[in-house]
């Protein structure tokens, strides 16, 4: 290989080291940090842009996404003394790349120590029971205090959520036994409505069976009532009917003759029973003259009669 050859390719290869060194193509939601002489010079948005060889150079690289972070787990002392493990999650995002190159070394170890420190702070106001129900308020305060802190590195923290609380086991047991209790403290109120339901039901289908019972009873007796009402009054009617046709068969000729045979025969029908129906039979003082008996009672129905 000739010298000129040599010189050549080394020529070649310095282009090329000048090219890569010149060239910057920056990604989309990135932003590199250029350093002039050592110095803070631009920050370079996506897209293509040209340095100056040996000169310039590329100091940081940021991505303007928004990046969440895992929070290590810790031990916090609640207000009550309880030790519990709480971990999270914190999302920032970087707002100002030379802010976050310049300001602080490490602005995402920075933010999670931060994110702990305030964790264990806000735990110890709270006491156990009111860490699950707060954990809303956990998280804003988390936020609150370290997008606070990190203005000055310009990261922006948008949100912070507990992922678990966690405390000891003895505390579990006793929470379960507390749960426990308490549902079965729910399960019996609600028997016991259930219970309380069922006899103001029954009590008021009862008085309703009563009621409608004695309605019935009220409607049958008045019922019964105007039925005997209209029998007494159908065999008034009858009987004054059948009267009213005696009288007037008695006034045909030949009737009165027949009212006495009537007499005469129901007298000696009910003369014959007498002895079979009573041990005591009264006897008239006259027992033969039966035809004297007869013109006595026709004579007492003819009166009747008339006086009808």
């Amino acid at each position: 290989m000739t010298p000129g050859t040599i010189i050549l390719l080394g020529l070649i290869v310095f282009a090329l080291v000048v090219f890569s060194k010149t060239i910057r193509i920056v990604p989309q939601r990135s932003a590199f940090i250029i350093e002039r002489l050592g110095k803070y010079s631009a920050t370079l948005d996506a897209g293509f842009h040209v340095l100056t060889p040996f000169v310039d150079r590329v100091a940081y690289k940021h991505t303007l996404k928004e990046v969440a972070i895992d929070v290590p787990s810790q031990a916090c002392i609640t207000k009550d003394n309880i030790a519990v493990e709480v971990d999270g999650i914190l999302y920032l995002q970087v707002v100002d790349p030379a802010k976050a190159s310049y300001g602080i070394a490490n602005y995402q170890f920075a933010s999670t120590q931060l994110a702990q420190t305030t964790m264990r702070s806000v735990m110890g106001k709270l006491e156990l029971d009111r860490t699950f129900e707060e954990r809303d308020t956990v998280n804003g305060a988390i936020v609150d205090a370290v997008d606070k802190a990190s203005d000055p590195w310009g990261v922006k923290v948008t949100r912070y959520e507990v992922k678990n609380i966690l405390p000891p086991q003895s505390i579990k047991d006793a929470m379960e036994k507390q749960m426990r209790a308490e549902r079965e403290k729910r399960a019996l109120i609600a028997e016991s409505e259930g219970d309380k339901q069922a006899k103001i039901n029954r009590a008021q289908g009862d008085r309703q069976e009563l009621i409608e019972r004695s309605e019935g009873e009220k409607q049958k007796r008045i019922n019964e009532a105007e039925g005997r009402a209209a029998e007494i009054e159908k065999v008034a009617t009858a009987t004054a009917y059948g009267l009213r046709a005696i009288a007037t068969a008695i006034q045909e000729p030949g009737g009165m003759d027949a009212v006495n045979l009537r007499i005469a025969e129901q007298y000696l029908d009910e003369f014959g029973n007498l002895a079979k129906t009573n041990n005591t039979l009264i006897l008239p003082s006259n027992l033969t003259d039966i035809a004297g008996i007869v013109a006595t009672a026709g004579k007492v129905f003819k009166e009747t009669t008339k006086t009808t």
